[in-house]
């Protein structure tokens, strides 16, 4: 069974008494949100840097593409670390944040020749980025929402007609 993600963040899994890690587990969430929204930047610069470069931007766009390239993927390493100490024992967002640095990683891997003409394997390197893309803002929003102790007070209080 896994634990409720709103209750560990809020450190409200004890029963009600809040834990000493409750603390440290917010603020390594809000770090991973922090985290996984950069990579949505990251991955949308990089797609500014490179429409610019091919049209004659420079080789400063390119450099920034693939530098920005380079923190991106690594930024997607501490979303998964990130994940380990803020989800401990909450295996499904775990997994999905391996996801982020395993599909980033195929997506690097999915460059190509550049120099050769008919290099279509560059467009999966460009839809592997969609998908990093996709899966940092789903990261993010999942994070956000652990951080939100009133999820499970709310469902409650909506059983209870207002009148």
């Amino acid at each position: 069974m896994e634990p409720d993600l709103a209750n560990m963040a809020a450190g409200s899994d004890l029963g009600g008494v809040r834990s000493p890690r409750a603390g440290w587990r917010r603020i390594v969430l809000w770090v991973y949100v922090l985290a996984a929204s950069l990579v949505g930047v990251g991955v949308l610069l990089q797609a500014f840097s490179i429409a610019a470069y091919i049209r004659g931007a420079g080789t400063g766009a390119r450099d920034l593409h693939e530098n920005g390239g380079v923190i991106t993927h690594n930024i997607e390493i501490v979303v998964f670390l990130l994940a380990l100490v803020g989800f401990w024992r909450a295996w499904r967002p775990i997994a999905l944040a391996l996801a982020l640095p395993l599909v980033g990683t195929a997506q690097v891997l999915l460059v190509g020749d550049t120099d050769s003409t008919g290099g279509w394997v560059n467009g999966l390197h460009g839809l592997f980025a969609i998908v990093v893309l996709v899966l940092a803002g789903a990261l993010a929003e999942v994070g956000r929402r652990s951080l939100r102790p009133t999820v499970v007070a709310s469902r409650q209080q909506r059983a209870v007609p207002p009148w």
